[in-house]
């Protein structure tokens, strides 16, 4: 078995857990179990970057409210441009549950 065969099973066993959360509970737990304080931060900080640049927010403003760096939201912008769609699939259900403000 090829090195990135096992990641790819790594990953997939990693979102099919992520699968199993019933709750906002059972994920925070799960999460803050299995990333470090450092880590929550950044990926929880990646995915407001990716809303306000759907929001079309301006890169200054956007390093004002989240801290983040312009070379994150230049990374975060070029996923959206070019990456597979996740964000949109999440915001779009995030919105219609009223939960994208």
């Amino acid at each position: 078995m090829k090195k990135h065969e096992i990641n790819y099973e790594n990953r997939e066993f990693l979102y099919q857990a992520i699968l199993q959360l019933k709750d906002l509970k059972e994920c925070e737990a799960f999460f803050e179990d299995l990333c470090t304080v450092q880590e929550l931060a950044s990926i929880s900080q990646r995915l407001v970057v990716a809303k306000y640049l759907t929001q079309d927010k301006v890169y200054a403003d956007i390093v004002e409210t989240t801290g983040a760096s312009t070379a994150t939201i230049s990374r975060v912008n070029r996923t959206l441009q070019t990456g597979k769609d996740g964000y949109s699939v999440v915001f779009d259900r995030l919105g219609k549950k009223g939960l994208m403000k």
